[in-house]
């Protein structure tokens, strides 16, 4: 029996009772496929860094490099300064890891509302590829005059083109194999008849950012050439937040640098229907890779047993395909649509059942 070791991080508030129900269900969809998932909780989160100052010791990035992945729940702590805990684990995690794809899945699923009007899930279905490792988040820069009417703060876009291609490359492929479940997303009739299999979107600001831009764009248009069937385009990160409203259907996948990306999919988020529904993976292709849900901690919501843990389950399939477990994660998807159409809303305490009640009936469903 294939044995994979996932490491648990439950995290603040919501994270340990939305991670507890992904756990019931990947389990048991490992249990169903004849594989195995032995797992090791780690207590990383607020009130460990308040009762020991640290956040993610040496020795524990040592330890997790054994793991086929991590699952995560969620990270925030009310009585944390903003910053330290994000910094510390979650950056900290992306950056040592190098996993440098933030994958966002944009599903909008039946029986879930979009606040955008007349669309249903043929038109939200796309996904984003948000470089995960470089741009503004980096965090090189500097203060001068600090503290004086005269202060300046400088905060540097860096990319190498290593970066960018890996991230470009990732996304074409991607798309070609993604043609297979979603044939001709966001192409035009013309542009099918063209033999077009599926359009790649590139999201960015070329007329402003000139430099990083530029060669995002130059990456995409040479690496493009390997991959004659799939259409590229161009779209700026503002008109981008119109189009994903007016016209989602318009995307297949996109792709885009690390401040662009984390702006665009909280965008998309709400319109698949909330945090509730998001989930996301940071991926290294060739190493550790981490699967959480986009929503934070809530900690006003903590121990209620009130919020929607279909995010983390989907986090949790998506794991589970990333480790090559493909008709598990698929079996999850299906169990997730089945239970989703019964429920009043996606909204914290409007689902009509309970966080754990929500995890049972997706494990019945499997």
């Amino acid at each position: 029996m294939k044995t994979y070791q996932i490491a648990v991080i439950p995290g603040d508030g919501i994270g340990p009772e939305v991670i507890r129900e992904g756990l019931k269900v990947v389990q048991k969809a490992a249990e169903k496929n004849n594989f195995k998932l032995e797992t090791k909780t780690f207590s990383f989160g607020g009130d460990r860094y308040l009762k020991t100052g640290e956040t993610l010791p040496e020795s524990a990035i040592a330890e997790l490099r054994k793991f086929h992945a991590i699952y995560l729940g969620a990270i925030g702590h009310p009585d944390v300064k903003p910053g330290i805990l994000e910094r510390g684990i979650l950056l900290n995690l992306r950056f040592t890891f190098d996993q440098y794809i933030n994958l966002r899945p944009v599903r909008l699923y039946d029986n879930v509302e979009t606040p955008i009007k007349n669309k249903s899930p043929k038109d939200i279905d796309y996904i984003v590829v948000r470089e995960n490792t470089g741009g503004l988040y980096t965090g090189e820069g500097s203060f001068q005059k600090q503290g004086t009417p005269d202060e300046v703060a400088t905060q540097l876009m860096i990319y190498s083109r290593k970066q960018v291609e890996r991230c470009v490359r990732y996304a074409f492929e991607l798309l070609k194999h993604r043609h297979a479940k979603n044939p001709w997303q966001g192409l035009s009739k013309e542009e099918r008849e063209q033999g077009f299999i599926g359009k790649l979107t590139l999201c960015g600001k070329t007329n402003v950012l000139t430099y990083v831009y530029d060669l995002w764009q130059r990456v995409v248009n040479e690496v493009a050439k390997e991959y004659p069937n799939i259409k590229t385009d161009y779209v700026h990160v503002d008109a981008m937040c119109i189009y994903m409203i007016e016209s989602p259907e318009r995307f297949n996948v996109i792709v885009t640098g690390n401040m662009f990306g984390d702006i665009i999919t909280d965008l998309a988020a709400v319109t698949q229907g909330g945090m509730g529904v998001a989930a996301s993976g940071n991926i290294n292709p060739q190493g550790v890779s981490m699967f959480e849900s986009v929503h934070g901690s809530a900690p006003q919501f903590t121990g209620k047993n009130v919020v929607n843990p279909i995010a983390c389950i989907a986090a949790g399939k998506m794991m589970l395909d990333h480790l090559g477990e493909t008709k598990a994660a698929n079996e999850i998807e299906d169990a997730m649509k089945t239970v989703i159409k019964k429920m009043k809303s996606m909204l914290v305490g409007q689902m009509g059942y309970s966080t754990s009640e929500i995890g049972d009936m997706v494990v019945k469903a499997l």
